[in-house]
Formats: structure tokens, sequence, C-alpha cells
């Protein structure tokens, strides 16, 4: 049994090479079979977000890293060698502290940024309800978001309002230097696109339009926010309208083109808009940012402004650290006590085996006639016997060829006098 992870970050891959190895919601079930589906893959889960695509698998191969590695390739029509060198891998201990890390937001683009804890929840449910986890990955991820809690609770990592959606609005406050006359399209209506309308009305922005897919949940999140709300099919149509563009979807496409943003600056006569484009796979093509008048950020440039906001999490981020180093060490003594556990039952069931044997000879004693007192000594002399030969004679031999560690644990085990 062997923990493995195999994943890529913000900080190992750009944006061009991590849209490419994204699972979304609607091929990420059929991922986690086909994945199950490889030889000594026990259990996995896949996390995958806009910074992050990590597979978590309990394997019975010490060679499954290499597996899955070409696994990732093959399922996205890549070549193993094209993204070996942005990809990590980590094993047992490592996998255990990384997951905390990842859970507690200490390995985000923003330190200890909340949204993650949520995306590995719904990784772990979605992997849990498809019949992909077992104790082992159960037990993990269970202890994952416990540490986190307490993590949060304890520490001051979530006090400053520190999200990509902040630092995009913050970015936005500097190009504009007043956004209560501007027009902001939203684009999405996950968590991410929720925060950003909120930071944006806490700012005052003049006017909010929140487009989706489902036109019933961009209705929903518009309604919380006093913002109108609009279908992706009518964005050509408000797309003049917004100064503020940020982007957030699953879509595996781009949503925005450079032939419409280029329509719609002629409708604006050439009025700046500002975009920032959050999604993996890209929300806006990268051409958009070749028009004049568009100033198109992605995650990847976000991260200037977010360095200024997270001095106040440091100090937190250590006592994380702190707290996460003991809570690795909890699950390791667990994960170690399995292997007692098997060797316990092991020896339960071999004594189980002797007892039946001798109380099976019992009791035809008994049917032949035999005074029960006899038949009881026969029991209690004969299953000790058998129960005491095996360990009587290893420790014999024990003792013969010196093997004084041997003993001395024997000692200890069964509580006797030191030999």
């Amino acid at each position: 049994m062997f923990l493995i992870t195999l994943g890529l970050n913000h900080t190992t891959a750009p944006v061009n090479i991590r849209e490419r190895l994204t699972f979304g919601p609607d091929i990420v079930v059929a991922a986690l079979r086909s994945l199950c589906s490889l030889p000594d893959i026990q259990e996995a889960v896949i996390l995958s977000t806009c910074n992050r695509t990590e597979i978590y698998v309990n394997t019975t191969s010490d060679q499954a890293g290499e597996i899955v590695q070409q696994w990732i390739g093959n399922f996205h029509g890549l070549a193993s060698a094209e993204i070996s060198r942005y990809l990590y891998q980590y094993r047992e201990t490592t996998v255990v502290e990384h997951l905390l890390s990842v859970a507690c937001g200490l390995d985000s683009l923003i330190l200890g940024e909340p949204q993650i804890l949520g995306q590995v929840k719904s990784a772990f449910q979605t992997a849990q309800d498809a019949g992909y986890t077992g104790k082992l990955l159960q037990r993990l991820f269970q202890h994952a978001f416990n540490t986190a809690k307490q993590v949060r609770t304890d520490t001051a990592i979530g006090d400053s309002p520190v999200s990509i959606a902040f630092a995009a609005v913050s970015l936005a406050r500097q190009i504009f230097s007043d956004i209560t006359q501007q027009t902001a399209l939203l684009i999405g209506a996950g968590e991410t696109i929720e925060l950003a309308t909120r930071h944006l009305r806490q700012h005052h922005i003049g006017q909010v339009i929140i487009a989706n897919r489902t036109l019933e949940r961009a209705r929903d999140l518009a309604d919380q926010f006093e913002a109108d709300a609009i279908s992706l099919t009518e964005i050509p149509t408000y797309l003049s309208q917004a100064d503020i563009i940020i982007a957030s979807t699953a879509s595996p496409l781009p949503i925005l083109g450079k032939g419409i943003v280029e329509r719609a600056l002629k409708q604006r006569r050439h009025r700046p808009i500002f975009m920032v484009d959050i999604a993996v796979p890209r929300d806006i093509e990268p051409e958009v940012a070749e028009l004049d008048d568009v100033y198109l950020y992605t995650v990847d440039d976000l991260q200037e402004v977010i360095q200024e906001n997270l001095r106040s999490r440091q100090e937190a981020a250590e006592q994380a650290k702190d707290i996460i180093n003991l809570q690795v060490k909890s699950f390791t003594a667990w994960l170690k006590s399995l292997d007692a556990v098997e060797l316990i039952q092991d020896y339960r069931t071999q004594a189980q085996d002797i007892r039946d044997e001798v109380l099976q000879k019992a009791l035809r004693q008994l049917e032949n006639g035999k005074p029960p007192q006899e038949v009881m000594h026969f029991l209690a002399n004969t299953l000790t016997n058998k129960l005491l030969h095996t360990p009587s004679s290893q420790l014999r031999q024990a003792g013969s060829d010196g093997q004084q560690a041997l003993l001395e644990a024997a000692s200890t085990l069964f509580q006797l006098r030191q030999p």
C-alpha cells in the first residue's frame, strides 16, 4: 500500500500548460473510472482548479507514479515527455504534508485563501460518490479537513481579505481611480465571481452585469447584489457597456474572442476595457491582449497585486505549519498502525483456528462418553500447548542464535521479565 500524489500548479507550470491538463466537472468521473482501471490503483481523487491539477492515489505499486504520469498524458492527448518537467510527485508522508498544506491554503497562489478548501472537499466528494475512495483516502481527506478547520480557528490565516477576486478588483481600482461610474461584466456564477461581485459592491461599482450559461443561476447571484443577469449568448449585446470584465467559468473553449471585443471597442469609441481572465482553460482568447485600449490580465499576472496583501498572513502561516507538522505525525502514526492491525488480525485468526480444532476434539470426546471434567482438562491443556508451541520454539531458537533484540522485544510484547 503506497500513497502517491502527482500534479502541477501555478509554481511549476504556466497557464497555457495548466489549461491543457484540467479535469472539468463534466469529465472528472470518467477520468476517475479510467484511472482506477489501471493495474495497482486502489483509490483515487482528482483535484482540478484554475491553479492546480493533482491526482491522489492509493496503490499497491511503488512505481505507480510513472504509470499515473503516462495516464495523464494519454488522457489529454499529450506525450508524457511534454509534461514531465512541469509535474511534481510526492510519496507517503510528504503526500500527507502536501494535502494538508493545500487544504489550509498554504500552497495557494494567494496565501491562506479559503476557496481551495471548498474545492478539495468537492473533489473528494465527487470521488467518494462515484465509489473511487476507500478507507485510506477517506481517512486522509477527513484529516485534511479537520486540520484546515483547526488552522482557521487557531490562527489569523484568513483574517485579511485576500483572494484572486480581491486582487482583480484591487487592480481594477488602480486602473479606474473612481469605479463608481463604471460598469462591470462578470462572466460565470461560481464562488470566485460571487466574491468579485461582493468586492465590487463594497467599493460602490456603478453597475454589475452577470452572465452565465445557466440564466437562472445568473439571476440567483444577481438578485443578491442588485445586479442584472444575462445569458452567455447575450454578451455581444452588452459587451460594449462593460468597462471591467472578470471571467471565471469552466468552459473548455474561450467565450470572448478577438473579433467580438474589437467590435465592442468600436462601439465604445475606444474607451479602454480592463479584463481579468481567472479561468483555466482561459475564457478570453490571448490574442485579445493585442488590441489597443484593452488591458488583459490572467491569474499569473495578478501575482504582484497579490504579494502586497500577503504580509499580514506570513506569521499566521508559520503557526499553521506548526499545526500541520503535528497533524502529519498524527496521521503517519495511524498509517503505520495499519501494519499492526493486519498482524493482529492474522494472529487472532490463527488462534481462532487452533481453538476451533481443539474444541471439536473435546466435543467428540464428550459425545463418546468421556467425563466432562476430564474433557475440560484436555481442552485447557491442549489449547495452552498449541498456542504456546510456536512462540516457545521461536524463542528457544532466538536464544540459541543469540538474537538478544528479539528476546527483549518478546519480553516487552508479553510483559515478562527482561531476559
